[in-house]
């Protein structure tokens, strides 16, 4: 058995939280790579030094004097070495730090500093090997993660090292300077050196015992989601379920490598696992619940629309020159309707009317503001009846006006949409039908 381990920033934002991370990895042999990200926050009201790095930057980047902010970021990196007992200076790698920030480096660089710094702390603490992810994660001219090339690399430098530390978040480009994946990234890195290793497991230790069947703001302490198939993960985290960083599982994808989302704080949780497909059958109808406030709708009428050829096209062609992302298109047989996102869609909204008159020649166009989307996302909803009915029956007794719903041919997910202000009282409605009495 071969695992990749990947901490977030709250795991590792303290000494005392590194000593945890590091009775999780030494409980198991098996834990061989490790992933840290960047110290996160200590507590409420504190900094992630993510965003102290930043910071810092922008100040370098200005010409200003930044070496106060940068000794503040040092004295953080410093209490956990001095809580850990280390015989670790990192006085160097900040003099290095200060001088690249000075002929300004780039905010990339200067934000994969924060998992670089933890890394060597981590790879000091646990007696590995340090890796330094520039030399085995890499991007193409364009600034895209180049797979193969990163793949080749890594695989061939793990297989002669038996346990190593690799900082997650970041690359390089081919002119050697450092690239970063989005925010959360590190999730991602954690995936790439899991298909790289050809681990059995990739772990992805965090603050929350797993994925939730919905969102625990809304909901009061929501069951924990015990398996999720990779597509069901995805629609979750396209809807807004923020646990794992959405990109994170395509590189083991293709691998049949499982993610199992833990919790620091509670290792003997078993969290959720993640899947590319499970005989299991799920505890509740639906998997999970997840959706976004903020949409718009474009309603577009149009007597005999059915027989017109091409006219679906030359509609989204319109949306698609005014450079805005369709979210869903339910249609009739003379209506279609298009949601898009609404803070986009303000800017060009005269644009679009027009440019549809122009294509299409409309009966009418009506349009409609402050709106959610929510989906219901669930394997084993192919196997019930009338799921579609139990959400229009739980909408209703919450008095929540439906102002769409769309189901999927793959009937793993239906999308409502609901007005904003029904927003979560939706969500409590449809959790309780669905969990809380299991009809």
């Amino acid at each position: 058995m071969k695992k990749v381990v990947k901490f977030g920033g709250s795991s590792l934002a303290s000494a005392e939280q590194f000593e945890k991370v590091g009775a999780i990895i030494r409980a198991e042999e098996s834990r061989k790579y490790v992933v840290p990200s960047a110290p996160g926050k200590r507590f409420s009201g504190d900094t992630k030094v993510t965003d102290m790095l930043y910071g810092c930057y922008a100040v370098a980047e200005k010409g200003n004097d930044f070496a106060d902010l940068l000794d503040g970021i040092q004295t953080r990196y410093n209490e956990i070495i001095t809580g850990l007992k280390l015989d670790l200076s990192l006085d160097k790698e900040f003099e290095v730090i200060y001088e690249n920030f000075k002929n300004k480096a780039g905010s990339d660089y200067a934000a994969s500093r924060g998992e670089y710094l933890n890394g060597i702390i981590m790879a000091n603490y646990l007696g590995y090997e340090f890796i330094d992810a520039a030399e085995v994660i890499f991007f193409d001219e364009e600034g895209r993660f180049d797979d193969v090339r990163t793949n080749e690399v890594l695989s061939a430098k793990l297989e002669k090292i038996e346990r190593a530390v690799i900082p997650g978040f970041y690359g390089a480009m081919p002119d050697g300077s450092i690239k970063t994946f989005s925010r959360g990234g590190s999730d991602l890195t954690g995936s790439i050196v899991a298909k790289a290793a050809k681990v059995d497991v990739y772990e992805n230790w965090t603050d929350v015992s797993g994925f939730m069947i919905a969102d625990p703001r809304i909901i009061n302490n929501p069951k924990t989601i015990e398996a999720i198939t990779y597509k069901e993960l995805r629609e979750l985290s396209y809807m807004g379920a923020t646990v794992l960083h959405e990109d994170a599982i395509f590189p083991i994808r293709k691998e049949g490598i499982p993610i199992n989302i833990r919790n620091t704080n509670a290792p003997e949780d078993k969290g959720t696992l993640i899947v590319e497909a499970t005989c299991r059958h799920p505890k509740y109808t639906i998997t999970g619940i997840a959706g976004k406030q903020g949409f718009a709708s474009i309603t577009i009428e149009k007597a005999m629309m059915n027989s017109e050829v091409g006219f679906c096209r030359k509609v989204l062609q319109v949306f698609e020159d005014n450079g805005i992302s369709i979210e869903h298109m339910p249609s009739g047989i003379d209506t279609m309707t298009v949601f898009v996102h609404q803070s986009e869609f303000e800017e060009k909204e005269q644009e679009v009317i027009a440019g549809i008159h122009q294509a299409v020649q409309p009966d009418s166009i009506d349009l409609e503001s402050d709106l959610s989307l929510i989906a219901i996302v669930g394997r084993g909803m192919r196997a019930k009846r009338g799921t579609s009915g139990r959400v229009f029956s739980a909408l209703a007794h919450a008095h929540v006006n439906v102002k769409m719903i769309d189901q999927g041919s793959s009937e793993l997910n239906i999308v409502v949409g609901v007005r904003n202000h029904d927003f979560e009282n939706a969500i409590r409605a449809l959790y309780d039908i669905f969990v809380t009495t299991r009809l």
